[in-house]
């Protein structure tokens, strides 16, 4: 989607930041002996009292309001069962729609008290993503997000996942410009439009280079298994840089 008008950049803003003050507020509420089900049970609640729907449920039949990926999982895992444990390396993913428009944010947390390792890896991969948002500027190649994140990824010595990209949004959950690379590819050769809006989406992570499919039709794990973080925001490329839409006010 390209933002054509300010009721456009309102509605987007808008759905933006409900999913952004889900996402925190079902992080504050993590806590070991917590099953994943019942974390998105109040990922549910909150964006049925904002007036959104989940995306992933809405669109694609997932079988939960958002995606909750605990240590080995690197994204698109089902709430369930599970229970949380002290230590453990929590993804939460949510999307979601309202009046027609969508939005899309993830970051991952270490539940307390944890290993000084994935913690490192967490801060590192915020920082990760937002090297990315600094190369966003109309008029800029989208391959410079990728250089940049992967340069980052190689100075840090770390890996990053590369089949699991970022992508257009705004009328859909998945539009164009599809699979926009957060690692170095060559083969990118598009350009930022103004108005343009996408998310950017690193996974950084200890040694895994894929995302391989699990035991089930959804969850993806580490190949090879490491410790992976996910770090996600929806933007808008205006001419002062990206504008972030997944920041909870």
């Amino acid at each position: 989607m390209v933002v054509s008008n300010d009721t456009e950049l309102q509605a987007l803003k808008e759905i933006g930041r409900i999913c952004a003050a889900t996402l925190n507020a079902m992080a504050a509420a993590m806590e070991p002996g917590m099953t994943t089900k019942e974390l998105d049970d109040l990922g549910r609640k909150l964006l049925e009292e904002a007036g959104a729907e989940s995306a992933p449920e809405t669109c694609y039949q997932f079988p939960g309001a958002t995606c909750i990926s605990v240590n080995e999982e690197v994204a698109h895992g089902i709430p369930g069962a599970r229970v949380l444990e002290a230590g453990d390396l929590v993804n939460i993913d949510v999307s979601a729609v309202k009046d027609g428009f969508f939005s899309d944010t993830g970051a991952s947390f270490v539940l307390p008290p944890g290993k000084s390792r994935a913690e490192k890896l967490c801060r590192d991969g915020r920082r990760a993503l937002w090297t990315g948002l600094q190369q966003v500027r109309p008029g800029k190649p989208y391959a410079k997000i990728g250089e940049a994140i992967g340069a980052f990824a190689a100075k840090n010595r770390y890996t990053l996942i590369q089949n699991l990209a970022s992508h257009g949004v705004g009328r859909s959950l998945h539009e164009e410009p599809a699979e926009l690379s957060t690692w170095p590819d060559a083969t990118e050769r598009r350009i930022i439009e103004e108005g343009q809006v996408f998310t950017i989406e690193p996974f950084l992570s200890l040694g895994a280079h894929w995302a391989e499919n699990g035991n089930d039709p959804w969850t993806l794990l580490a190949e090879p298994k490491a410790l992976t973080v996910q770090f996600e925001h929806t933007i808008v490329a205006t001419r002062n840089g990206p504008l972030i839409l997944t920041l909870a006010e």
